[in-house]
């Protein structure tokens, strides 16, 4: 699935996949986007070198962004769940309010956050907040709004396929989330050679310790060595691999 800086998402990728959707009306990028894009672009333009997920380019995934404004300074978390664009058709409005209700509680502890908002153009922040969720209208205007719209992903984060980079929509979030805190000369993503396939591998001791074996933690459903990480499990057992091996070479290589 593509992401296109308008907002739009097509459907088409190289990893082989199929679904059946229904079709429907061309997707047209809701002022409430554009105004929320707009003021994450300015708290970004703030943030210069510690920017969340890294520098720009970004693409703004809906992924529950909850931007908080304290002691002069921004910073992101994220609600419990983000609603993508097109799920909202399928969202039951009562469990979007209570995403509402606890972004609301968040900012009651921030009180400084909506004003700052207001300040930087965005005049809507306190409407949203305040306004309970009960339709489809009023569930369409919080995905889009800052307060789920705006997670700031460079493309390899978001929606890159490997080799490229481990987007978070095509591979599991507590993998591609392992990008954004291991040591930068760790590869958490190696090649097995034998099928020509990207797997995530994560060393098995501290840094330091001279152990240079590696666990393997993602491999595609039905590749081999998922079918071999599922058996492991069945034992209570990790799939580790010995520091010779190929897959611990490349984790460390640059170690």
């Amino acid at each position: 699935m593509a992401h296109h800086d308008d907002g739009t998402h097509t459907r088409g990728e190289s990893l082989p996949w199929k679904i059946n959707v229904r079709d429907h009306a061309g997707r047209t990028q809701s002022s409430t986007f554009r105004n929320a894009k707009s003021l994450a672009k300015e708290i970004l333009a703030t943030l210069e070198g510690q920017e969340p997920f890294g520098p720009r380019p970004w693409q703004m995934h809906h992924g529950g962004s909850l931007w908080v404004f304290s002691q002069g300074e921004w910073r992101l978390f994220l609600n419990t769940v983000g609603i993508e664009w097109s799920a909202q058709f399928c969202a039951d409005p009562a469990k979007v309010d209570q995403l509402r209700l606890n972004a609301r509680a968040l900012y009651e502890a921030f009180p400084e956050s909506v004003p700052q908002m207001k300040r930087m153009g965005y005049t809507t922040a306190r409407k949203q907040l305040d306004t309970p969720i009960t339709d489809a209208a009023t569930v369409g205007v919080w995905v889009d709004s800052i307060f789920n719209s705006c997670v700031p992903l460079p493309p390899e984060f978001h929606t890159a396929v490997l080799p490229k980079g481990g987007g978070r929509h095509h591979y599991p979030g507590p993998i591609t989330d392992i990008d954004h805190v291991k040591f930068d000369d760790f590869e958490l993503w190696v090649t097995d050679r034998e099928t020509d396939t990207r797997v995530a591998v994560l060393p098995v001791s501290p840094r330091g310790s001279g152990d240079g074996r590696v666990t393997l933690t993602y491999a595609p459903v039905g590749h081999p060595l998922a079918e071999k990480k599922l058996a492991a499990a069945e034992d209570d057992q990790r799939l580790v691999f010995p520091p010779d091996s190929d897959l611990a070479r490349q984790a460390f290589y640059h170690q």
